[in-house]
């Protein structure tokens, strides 16, 4: 069985290092479309088509007093493309992104008893992983 460890994994937004996570799972990153489709003809042969949509989307969960939630706020306002990528070091390593992306949308707001989360949805325009 192998060892994990969250330090190992970190999230670059336009080459700045983002921290002050919320608690479980912090860092999301998928692609946004399956790399193909399928369909048989009306004789049962299948008919293969390859999805060649390049986006992809990453989420990130901050705590409401996150040290990057005001940088990334304020990027999502600016509606500035950036590179972004998520970086996991261990065993195995694998790493997830692109060089162009932006932020869907300034995150909702919560408010309550303790500090809230923050979740940012950026879309990847060129998504990549490894």
């Amino acid at each position: 069985m192998g060892n994990y460890d969250a330090n190992l994994c970190t999230l670059t937004v336009d080459g700045r290092f983002i921290t002050g996570f919320e608690d479980g799972s912090f860092i999301s990153a998928n692609k946004n479309e399956e790399s193909f489709s399928v369909k048989t003809s009306a004789q049962g042969e299948p008919i293969i088509s390859e999805n060649n949509n390049p986006l992809g989307t990453i989420g990130a969960t901050l705590s409401q007093t996150s040290p990057s939630y005001a940088y990334l706020q304020a990027l999502a306002k600016s509606k500035k493309e950036f590179p972004i990528w998520v970086k996991y070091s261990g065993t195995p390593s694998e790493k997830a992104g692109g060089t162009r992306a932006r932020i869907k949308k300034v995150p909702d707001k919560e408010y309550g008893n303790d500090a809230g989360a923050r979740r940012f949805e950026v879309v990847v325009f060129d998504y990549t992983t490894d």
